[in-house]
């Protein structure tokens, strides 16, 4: 597994329940600020069976990003609101409310 891949499981597995991150709030977590679009392929490279809290990423507008791909997106919606994540009318999250940027 690339050493990029092993930080971006990590860094996502340390977001909480109820909890969100961006694709690039997970790249300032590992040390590569310019790498949000490589912290979506790492996660689309995850094996069916993990247990990485992928679904815990979106876009940084708040909304899911798995266009072409409806089964998963439904899916991550699913997830988040078991977390008690809740969407507004548009389909979006609200940062302020539900937001991690890696701290405590």
């Amino acid at each position: 597994m690339p050493p990029f891949f092993k930080a971006v499981y990590d860094a996502v597995g340390s977001i909480p329940r109820g909890k969100v991150c961006s694709y690039g709030q997970v790249a300032l977590m590992v040390g590569a600020p310019n790498a949000a679009r490589q912290v979506g392929w790492a996660l689309h490279c995850l094996p069916a069976d993990t247990d990485v809290p992928w679904h815990r990423v979106i876009n940084a507008r708040g909304g899911i990003s798995l266009r072409g791909r409806m089964g998963e997106a439904d899916l991550q919606r699913r997830l988040l609101e078991a977390e008690g994540i809740e969407f507004s009318a548009q389909g979006l999250i609200d940062f302020s409310r539900y937001g991690y940027t890696g701290g405590s």
